[in-house]
């Protein structure tokens, strides 16, 4: 491919994807999420499998997504983005931007402009990600500020990475171009996935 960045041109979304399993409820951030029938209301979204959520979806065959606005803080990104449900309680401290719906799930309020419960149709393996195609059983409007795109996000709600007075002995640095992660080393192994958003080693660019 001439430039991988070509990709970035193509058109997301941001969302919070909930599950609950047993007593656990937990969240992750997704960007991949689109209608793909009217009748029947269909939806597909792809997560990655290395979150719990992903793992809580195909073991319950139920999700909410919570469709984020440009109101969205940069808060509820590192929320449900940046740690994983195995070694935090995302919700825990978060109850009053919370609703549990009636499928059981917690959605989000804060920084969201709408909702989507669904239950789980069928799923494709994707390799590192599964497809989920899901009916549509209820959701609502919660505002009308506009739903956040990532190139808004990008530009608007993550914090640009602040380059420090590099030593002379300094290591180099790269920064993730998705969530701002930035790793420090002599070379940035090429098979290296990023601990915040789980992108690859491609979607990092060298830190003046």
């Amino acid at each position: 491919m001439k430039n991988s960045k070509a990709m970035y041109a193509l058109t997301y979304g941001l969302f919070v994807l909930t599950a609950r399993q047993g007593d656990k409820d937990n969240g992750c951030i997704i960007n991949t999420a689109c209608q793909v029938t009217e009748s029947p209301n269909r939806i597909t979204i792809a997560v990655n499998k290395s979150n719990l959520t992903h793992d809580m979806v195909l073991a319950t065959g139920q999700f909410t997504l919570s469709i984020l606005s440009q109101e969205a803080p940069f808060s509820l990104f590192q929320r449900f983005g940046f740690q994983s449900g195995r070694d935090v309680d995302k919700f825990d401290g978060y109850q009053e931007h919370a609703v549990r719906g009636d499928n059981g799930i917690l959605r989000v309020t804060q920084g969201a402009c709408a909702w989507l419960s669904c239950k789980v149709v069928s799923t494709l393996d994707l390799g590192t990600h599964t497809l989920f195609l899901a009916d549509v059983e209820d959701g609502d409007l919660l505002n009308s500020v506009p739903s956040v795109t990532y190139t808004y996000y990008q530009a608007n709600i993550k914090p640009k990475p602040q380059a420090a007075p590099a030593a002379p002995t300094a290591k180099k640095r790269w920064v993730c171009v998705v969530c701002g992660y930035v790793y420090e080393g002599d070379f940035l192994p090429e098979d290296f996935i990023c601990p915040w958003c789980k992108h690859p080693a491609s979607d990092f660019e060298p830190l003046a």
